[in-house]
C-alpha cells in the first residue's frame, strides 16, 4: 500500500522506518526545507527505549546521551534554594534513560530511512479527499497525488488534524502556560547543567546540554487564556516577554537580550491534545498531532515512538480500520498515564502564587531524601513504562 506520512520530526521517520520494513511504499512530506536540526534536548525513557533497541539504533542514540548532572533552583534574588538529580524529578532510571538534542535524534530517524522512503521537502498537505479507494492528496506546491492513507506526524498545531477532524481549540486543553526558548552565547561557563529561576507565575532558565559554548534559555509565563495572537508575531512575543519580566535581575536581562538577538526562537503553549478518536476513516494520527502530552510531561518523544511503532505493527497485521482500532486500544492507557504526570507540571515551574512557590520550595528541601527512598518520580517511572511492547 501506498502512505503519506505528514511530518519528519520524531513519529513520521519512526513510523516510515517500521512501515517500510512491513513492505509498504512511504512517502513523507515537510513543510521544512530539510530535516530541522537543533532545539532543545529531549528525554527517552521506559518503553520508547525497546523501540529504538528494535530499530537497531539505541546505541547511536545513547552515544549522544547529555549526561546532565544537576539541576539548580534560585530564588528571585539568586539564592541557591536546592540542586538536584534533573532525571529523578521525571522518575528517571540513572544509566538507562537518554536525554539528547532533538536535532541529534531526528538526524538518526533520517539517515535510517532516507534511502528507502521519498520525502517531499519545502511542502504540506493543502487539501484532503477521500474516495472509496483511497485518498486525494493536493499539496501546497500544486501536485496532486493519490495515497492508500494519510499519516499525521505533524506535532501539536497539526495540519492534517485540522483538515480531517476541524479546528484545533476542540481538542486542545491549554494547562496555562506559554514559553519562549532560544539560544545564546555560554558566556558562564556553563556544563552538563541547568539553573532555573522562579517568582510566583514566571519561569526562567539557563540549560548547559554538555560542554559547548551555547546554551539554551527558556522564558515561561503563567496566562489565563493562550496567547493566540501571539503565536505567529514575533515582535509581539517579545513584547510579551520583555514586558512580564521587566525590572527582574539574576541572569533576566541577558535572557531577555539574547531573546531579542535570536534566530531560533521558539514561542508556543503548554498544551495538551485531547481526543476521543485517533483517526476518521482513512486518516491516522500518531505523536503530538493525536495526544500531545505537553513539555511538563518529559514523554512527548517517548510516546511519539511507542506509538509509531504500535501503528506500523497492526497495520501489518490487519486492514487499516481494524489496524486503527487496536493502534488505539493498545496505546491510549500508555499515552493517558504519561499526559497525566503534565498534572501539577506549572506548579513546580511557575507556581502562581507566593504561598505556592513557599510550597514547592519546602518540596524541594526534601526532594533528595524521596530521591533516595525510591518517592520521587516514582509516578513517572511507573508511567514511562507502562505499557509492554508487543512483538509483531
Amino acid at each position: 500500500m501506498d502512505v503519506l506520512i505528514s511530518g519528519a520530526s520524531v513519529a513520521g521517520p519512526t513510523l516510515a522506518y517500521w512501515l517500510h520494513r512491513y513492505g509498504w511504499r512511504v512517502t513523507v512530506v515537510e513543510k521544512a526545507p530539510a530535516v530541522r536540526g537543533g532545539g532543545y534536548p529531549i528525554d527517552i525513557r521506559g518503553t520508547a527505549l525497546g523501540v529504538l533497541d528494535r530499530m537497531g539504533i539505541l546505541q547511536a542514540v545513547r552515544a549522544k546521551h547529555i549526561h546532565t548532572h544537576r539541576l539548580t533552583f534560585v530564588s528571585r534574588t539568586g539564592r541557591t534554594i536546592n540542586a538536584l538529580d534533573p532525571g529523578a524529578l521525571g522518575g528517571g532510571v540513572a544509566g538507562r534513560d537518554i536525554e539528547l538534542p532533538r536535532g541529534d535524534l531526528t538526524s538518526i530517524l533520517y539517515d535510517l530511512v532516507r534511502d528507502d522512503v521519498e520525502f517531499l521537502f519545502a511542502d504540506s498537505i493543502a487539501t484532503l479527499h477521500e474516495q472509496d479507494t483511497g485518498v486525494e492528496v493536493t499539496f501546497d506546491s500544486g501536485r496532486t497525488r493519490a495515497f492508500d492513507l494519510v499519516i499525521g506526524a505533524d506535532g501539536l498545531h497539526s495540519n492534517t488534524r485540522r483538515l480531517t477532524f476541524g479546528p484545533e481549540e476542540q481538542f486542545e486543553r491549554y494547562l496555562g502556560y506559554c514559553f519562549a526558548g532560544f539560544t545564546l552565547p555560554n558566556d558562564l561557563g556553563l556544563a552538563h547543567e541547568g539553573i532555573t529561576w522562579t517568582t510566583p507565575g514566571r519561569f526562567a532558565a539557563l540549560y548547559a546540554p554538555g560542554c559547548t559554548g551555547t546554551l539554551h534559555g527558556f522564558l515561561t509565563i503563567a496566562r489565563p487564556e493562550p496567547p493566540l495572537a501571539e503565536l505567529r508575531d514575533r515582535d509581539a512575543q517579545i513584547e510579551l516577554m520583555s514586558r512580564a519580566f521587566a525590572g527582574e535581575k539574576w541572569e533576566i536581562p541577558r535572557l531577555l537580550d539574547a531573546m531579542r538577538a535570536a534566530d531560533d526562537v521558539f514561542f508556543d503553549v503548554t498544551s495538551q491534545i485531547r481526543m476521543p478518536r485517533w483517526s476518521r476513516g482513512r486518516v491516522a494520527l500518531i505523536g503530538d498531532a493525536a495526544h500531545a502530552p505537553s513539555f511538563f510531561s518529559g514523554q512527548g518523544t517517548s510516546t511519539a515512538l511507542v506509538g509509531a511503532y504500535v501503528l506500523a505493527g497492526e497495520l501489518a497485521k490487519h486492514d487499516f480500520a481494524t489496524a486503527f482500532d487496536s493502534y488505539e486500544a493498545t496505546t491510549r492507557s500508555f499515552v493517558e498515564a504519561n499526559q497525566a504526570l503534565a498534572d501539577g507540571g506549572g506548579s513546580t515551574l511557575a507556581p502562581a502564587t507566593n504561598a505556592g512557590l513557599w510550597l514547592r520550595n519546602r518540596m524541594l528541601s526534601v526532594a533528595p531524601l524521596m530521591a533516595r527512598t525510591g518517592l520521587l518520580g516514582r509516578a513517572g517511572r511507573k508511567a514511562n513504562s507502562a505499557l509492554a511492547l508487543p512483538a509483531y
